[in-house]
């Protein structure tokens, strides 16, 4: 799949070196132009948060440092106290900082000291930039420490320091900053978990970059337009060309998930949903969903297992898309059930709950479907499916999602308020997020009725994932904007998906 229009790039450590070089070598951008502006939307953003009193200005020797130095620069033009701490000697520093620093006015820099950032109203962090990876070493990890614990507000320069700004990834010491002002575009670290809680309210400042540079990168923010393209019912629709979608799941005892997955797809506008389940558990499913189909399949005790398969393989014949796992528990014969379905299913499924976990270990088995898989975990799934503990999913969310995603040939939903989708391929479309009311039992659920209601309509996997992915996070906003993310449940949800799909 080309660049998507509804993704809005966020390029990569790499790809801002690769778009810097050729603004600077090919279109003879001086690069000291292209510092001033990121200073001064820098600065623009630092008076915007705190328009008034001291401000301290950490500096690096790096370029991240020149923009710092801009930003002193500027700030006491402006009349405002500055005080400049760096963190080497300053004739360490060489190229544009250098010259920077010739221009700064009034007092000279000092030496970094915490004690001097104990005045200060704002705090500028401008000390490790775009390129850094790792963890970082003294004496830049004690100087992030002391910004964190000096009591202001950190405004970050183009990345917080010790965040990686092409993965998130947060090995050591951080700095939590209230905002950050990035440079040309976003980084995907700003919106990916842990790097998205250390980064505040993340500002772009264009820095007039030429047009035509290199891209498209691998990463980009999930941005409205991803539902324009959604079909919708016209005049001469019927319930079968509005998408047929059937959900397999469902055990005894455990009927709540595919009820919810089903309300979800016909809310996202399947015109035919049909839950598949063991026989003895068809009465509950039959007397909550009124509109949708039921088809009962053969079991043990209450259980799918392997005597289903034909029952559910028929069920899919009929359908467009479907959802395997809702409610369907993790009993031996049930996974196996589970696995044997998707190897032999024909049309493109979502693999949620615990589906997912029959692929424990060896998502590689999926690879050689015969239709589009999307998977949809949590970080508790996605490591279940790498043999990893959570922590390390939560600790590299973009690098666990990409593998399975390559592993299994499968597009990846890594849940969360930054959720990630990952294509084999590597690319990644990442959720602005910014919906806690989505933090309740049964709202993942809701979304795999919704993705398999786009794949039903025909949308490819990539698209459909992204669209419900953002038409999930539009309808928890929605659901609680009455009283507030505290009292959301999975049905309010459900019932604010026609307001997140509404043509805009």
């Amino acid at each position: 799949m080309s660049w998507a229009p509804w993704l809005a790039a966020l390029p990569d450590a790499a790809h801002m070196r690769a778009t810097d070089r050729w603004a600077i070598e090919d279109r003879r951008v001086p690069s000291l132009e292209l510092m001033e502006r990121a200073g001064e939307g820098l600065a623009r953003v630092v008076c915007e948060h705190v328009p008034d009193g001291r401000v301290a200005v950490v500096c690096g020797k790096g370029n991240n440092g020149g923009d710092g130095l801009v930003v002193a620069r500027l700030l006491r033009v402006a009349g405002r106290d500055v005080d400049v701490l760096l963190t080497d000697d300053p004739s360490g520093l060489s190229g544009d900082p250098a010259a920077n620093l010739e221009r700064l006015p009034g007092r000279p820099p000092s030496p970094f000291a915490a004690d001097h950032l104990a005045a200060a109203s704002v705090i500028v962090d401008a000390l490790l930039g775009t390129g850094f990876t790792g963890t970082p070493r003294e004496p830049a990890a004690s100087v992030i420490a002391a910004m964190n614990a000096a009591g202001a507000p950190v405004i970050a320069a183009d990345v917080p320091s010790g965040v990686d700004a092409s993965t998130g990834v947060v090995a050591g010491e951080a700095v939590s900053a209230v905002a950050t002002a990035t440079f040309h575009r976003g980084k995907p670290g700003l919106w990916i978990s842990p790097g998205k809680q250390h980064a505040g309210q993340v500002v772009v400042v264009d820095i007039d970059m030429p047009p035509g540079a290199p891209g498209p990168p691998w990463a980009g923010l999930i941005e409205p337009g991803v539902l324009d393209d959604v079909p919708r019912r016209g005049a001469d629709s019927t319930k079968f060309t509005s998408g047929a979608v059937v959900i397999v799941g469902g055990s005894a005892g455990l009927t709540g998930a595919p009820t919810m997955t089903a309300l979800a797809a016909m809310r996202a506008g399947a015109g035919y949903v049909t839950v598949a389940t063991a026989s003895s558990a068809q009465l509950a499913f039959s007397i909550r969903l009124l509109e949708a189909m039921t088809r009962g399949l053969p079991e043990s005790d209450g259980a799918l297992t392997l005597e289903s398969l034909d029952g559910a393989l028929d069920a899919l014949t009929r359908a467009d898309a479907g959802v395997l796992g809702p409610g369907m528990g993790r009993l031996p014969e049930t996974q196996a059930f589970a696995v044997e379905l998707a190897a032999r299913a024909t049309v493109p499924l979502v693999i949620d709950a615990d589906g997912l976990n029959a692929f424990a270990g060896r998502p590689e088995v999926l690879v050689d479907r015969a239709a589009a898989t999307i998977l949809t975990p949590h970080e508790g799934e996605l490591g279940r499916l790498l043999e990893r503990d959570s922590s390390a999913v939560r600790a590299a969310r973009l690098e666990s999602a990409r593998e399975v995603a390559r592993r299994a040939g499968a597009v990846v939903v890594l849940k969360g308020d930054d959720t990630l989708v990952a294509t084999p391929e590597g690319r990644v479309a990442i959720s602005p997020g910014g919906a806690p009311g989505l933090a309740t039992a049964g709202t993942g659920d809701v979304l795999s009725g919704v993705i398999g209601a786009m794949l039903a309509k025909g949308m490819p996997a990539e698209h459909a994932a992204a669209a419900g992915v953002l038409a999930h996070l539009h309808a928890g906003r929605a659901a609680a904007e009455p009283h507030g993310p505290d009292s959301v449940i999975a049905s309010d949800v459900i019932a604010a998906l026609p307001i997140a799909l509404r043509p805009r």
